[in-house]
Parts: structure tokens; C-alpha cells; sequence
């Protein structure tokens, strides 16, 4: 029996509206740019991958533009002509091509397993072992930075059932400013809901002691990534000083990570995302880790489409314990978007979709308009 091969390896960059300006620590997003992987195979099945990151640069390594590049130049012609069905060699073959570009590999990964769930006819999900959970709680992020505005809103999301979690993200203005505007928050919605914090690394740890003692007593629920990842000495101090926990996040992105961020105690909470882990099955490698060491276990975004958080979900669905949820909340702050069907989010969940591989399917006159290349060409 003849092998089935990798023929072509498109990456497209997609730049998408977003329904309002989104603040976080290190930018202000006022719309997302998605790379795109078509991946087409000999038997002629079709896989679809997604990489995005935030803010460009401003949140790490890898930018849109860089990823395109990255899988152009030397990823895709490394893929040409390998087994389509075996997606673990494939990785290892991009492993001896480039090291790191996670985000890239992880774009890859997701096309390979979307083609090899339509192929057998089933979702990504059960490829991986199969899903413990067919829906997934997500939270919403309240970032316009005005007060009674998140009020608003939250009370809402809430009324409609949509969601029941919020994050905030801080850490662009001071600490102070940042704690009352939290709390004013927290104390509107009072245990109707749950309040978390981003602050993307912005504060110092002196800061972050002052500023999580007074969250705390404020009722709020998480704190997320404080200071800067490198400080896990700090990180410890700081889990082991407070009862509120305290999750990593830009602190973890391998298993090697999180087994130091268990020896040291640095955290209570992993925030685990494909992209950083280098894909779906890096992740998983990264959850067990966590998980043995007695860490809880978040679903992360990098507010990826529908096609990016749909990969996630099929990750995260099949992981044994998700504490606190996921914030795969990255299609509905997207005004517009490529695929045919969107993700179905109700009863603050994410439904997983239940067709073979992701189970999405591209709008191809919406992929069309949006895709930057064809935009430059009309001078848009």
C-alpha cells in the first residue's frame, strides 16, 4: 500500500477585526493577526493549523510575520514528502530543523492531526486518548480599563449565561490605581462570580507583595503571573507568602519548566497553552507534570480564532483534572471570522465540536477578504 505524503504547506496571514480595544500589560491589541496553516496531503485531505500570538512581539519571541517566515523558508520544505499519518516523526524531523519556534510547530502539529482525524473519521480528541469532557468552562477577560464599563459587561455575561469567570488584565497603570479599579470589581459581582488577575510580569516583587496582600483581602480569586518569569525564586516567595493562588504563566512552557516551578514551589496554578508548549502533545507532556506535582491545571490562550482555540479545546478536553478551567474566550473578541461554522459557547462553556478532526471547516470568501496579502492588493 502505497504511503500517504505531505504535498504543500501554505502558512496565510489573517488579519481580523476585534469587537474593541483589548489592554493588556505590555500592548493595547485592536485586532489580531492569525497565521494560518493549510496543510495538503496525497490522499488529498486537507488539515488546518493556526498560530497567533499577542501584541506581535510584545509578548515573546515569535511574531506573525516571523512564524509565516519560519515555516516557509525551513519547516515546510522539511514536511514535503513525509508520512501525513505520522505526526510524532514529523515533529521530530522539524526538531532537528529549527529549535524552538513552538508557536510554529505547533500551527504544524494541529494541520497534521486535523488531517489525520478526517481520515479516520474521528476528532483530534480521540486521537489524543479521548476527551473526559465534552464542554469546557471559559472565562472572559474584562479589559476596556474602565471600571463601571467591566461592570457592565460582566453583569451581562452573566445574565445571559455566557460566562461566570472574568480575568482582568492590569499592570499598564499603577499599582494602585490597578487594585482599586480590581476590587471595585470584585465587590460589584461579589460571589456571584470569580475574579482573576493578569499582570503579564509587570510588577516587581516588592510591588506584587503590597498589591496581592490587598487583592486578597479583596476577595479576588487568582493571581496571574505577577513578576517576571525568570524570578521563580521570587514566584516561591510569593505562592508561599499568600493563601490567594498563584499561577504561572509565562513561567511554563516545557515539562522541564514546570518540574522546576514544582521543585521550587513557585507556583500553585499552571497556565498551559499549545503555542508555548510547542503543540497538543508537548502540552500534554507539560499537564503531567504539573498535574503529578500537585499543581492545578488552567487552559490558556494566546486569544487565538476559532481554528487555534478549537485545537486547544480538543487538548485540554482530554486532560484527567482542568481545576480552573480554560479561557479559550479567543473567537467571540473577533468581530468576524474564517471559518464556516463558529464555536458554539453557552451555558458558560465552549461546546467541543464533534466532527472529524477539529470539526471545523474554512469560509473560503472570508479567508479570501481577510488574508493580508490579498488586502495589500486591494490597498487595504
Amino acid at each position: 500500500m502505497e504511503s500517504i505524503r505531505i504535498e504543500t504547506v501554505e502558512a496565510i496571514l489573517v488579519d481580523l477585526p476585534t469587537i474593541r480595544a483589548h489592554q493588556l500589560a505590555m500592548a493595547v491589541m485592536q485586532r489580531q493577526t492569525l497565521v494560518i496553516v493549510r496543510l495538503r496531503c496525497s490522499d488529498g485531505v486537507e488539515g488546518l493549523g493556526e498560530a497567533t500570538t499577542i501584541g506581535g512581539l510584545s509578548y515573546g519571541e515569535e511574531s506573525p510575520e516571523g512564524i509565516k517566515l519560519a515555516i516557509d523558508t525551513y519547516l515546510a520544505p522539511a514536511l514535503v514528502g513525509q508520512d501525513a499519518t505520522n505526526a510524532r516523526a514529523a515533529l521530530a524531523r522539524l526538531e532537528k530543523v529549527a529549535r524552538g519556534n513552538r508557536f510554529a510547530k505547533s500551527a504544524l502539529e494541529t494541520a497534521l492531526l486535523d488531517a489525520q482525524g478526517k481520515r479516520l473519521d474521528v476528532p483530534v480528541a480521540t486521537l489524543l486518548g479521548g476527551a473526559v469532557r465534552s464542554r469546557l468552562p471559559v472565562l472572559w477577560t474584562l479589559a476596556s480599563g474602565d471600571t463601571a464599563r467591566d461592570i457592565d459587561e460582566a453583569e451581562a455575561l452573566l445574565q445571559s449565561r455566557r460566562h461566570n469567570t472574568f480575568k482582568l488584565k492590569i499592570g499598564r497603570r499603577d499599582v494602585a490605581s490597578d487594585v482599586a479599579h480590581v476590587s471595585r470589581i470584585k465587590q460589584a459581582l461579589g460571589d456571584r462570580a470569580r475574579v482573576t488577575v493578569d499582570v503579564n510580569q509587570a510588577w516587581d516583587e516588592a510591588e506584587a507583595a503590597g498589591a496581592i496582600a490587598r487583592l486578597e483581602a479583596a476577595g479576588v480569586d487568582l493571581i496571574e503571573q505577577p513578576i517576571p518569569r525568570a524570578n521563580l525564586a521570587g514566584m516561591a516567595r510569593l505562592a508561599a507568602r499568600f493563601v490567594v493562588p498563584i499561577m504561572a504563566d509565562e513561567a511554563v512552557c516545557t515539562p522541564e519548566d514546570a518540574l522546576d516551578i514544582a521543585r521550587l514551589g513557585a507556583a500553585d496554578v499552571l497556565a498551559l497553552k499549545i503555542a508555548k508548549s510547542g503543540g497538543i502533545l508537548e502540552m500534554g507532556r507539560t499537564a503531567a507534570v504539573g498535574d503529578a506535582a500537585g499543581m492545578a491545571l488552567y487552559g490558556g490562550t494566546m486569544l487565538e480564532g476559532s481554528i487555534g482555540s478549537v485545537a486547544s479545546a480538543h487538548g485540554f478536553a482530554t486532560l484527567p483534572r482542568l481545576a480552573w478551567g480554560t479561557e479559550l474566550f479567543g473567537p467571540l473578541l473577533l468581530k468576524d471570522d474564517i471559518v464556516a461554522v463558529r464555536p458554539v459557547y453557552d451555558d458558560f462553556s465552549l461546546e467541543l465540536p464533534a466532527g472529524p478532526g477539529l470539526g471545523l471547516a474554512l469560509d473560503e470568501d472570508k479567508l479570501a477578504f481577510y488574508r493580508r496579502d490579498r488586502a495589500a492588493a486591494r490597498g487595504a
